[in-house]
């Protein structure tokens, strides 16, 4: 079983930028498409960018296209998004996640992401 630590999320100004990164235990990590989900107060959680296992494919969110960018590092066991541009509308709980073999997502416990004007 891979249990996913995120880390990186914090306080930044309008315009600024993040970068979350995501530690994953587990020997199979490589061979999982990974994802980030994020939450807003009273908005459902949904899903910002996603990677396959091998960084060939990429997703993003058309709120978040063009300001981030999803990476992994399968040496690392590391899921990164690098976030710019932020806009107070990004403020949420920014969640790692998994895509299991029967393409259900697994979930970390979360990292707050506030962007202030």
């Amino acid at each position: 079983q891979v249990q996913l630590v995120e880390s990186g999320g914090g306080l930044v100004q309008t315009g600024g930028s993040l970068r979350l990164s995501c530690a994953a235990s587990g020997r199979s990590f490589s061979t999982y498409a990974m994802g980030w989900f994020r939450q807003a107060p009273g908005k459902e959680r949904e899903l910002a960018a996603s990677i396959s296992s091998n960084s060939a494919n990429t997703y993003y969110a058309d709120s978040v296209k063009g300001r981030f960018t999803i990476s992994r590092d399968n040496a690392k066991n590391t899921v990164y998004l690098q976030m710019d541009t932020l806009k107070s509308e990004d403020t949420a709980v920014y969640y790692c996640a998994l895509k299991d073999y029967t393409r259900n997502w697994h979930w970390g416990q979360g990292t707050q992401v506030t962007v202030s004007s």
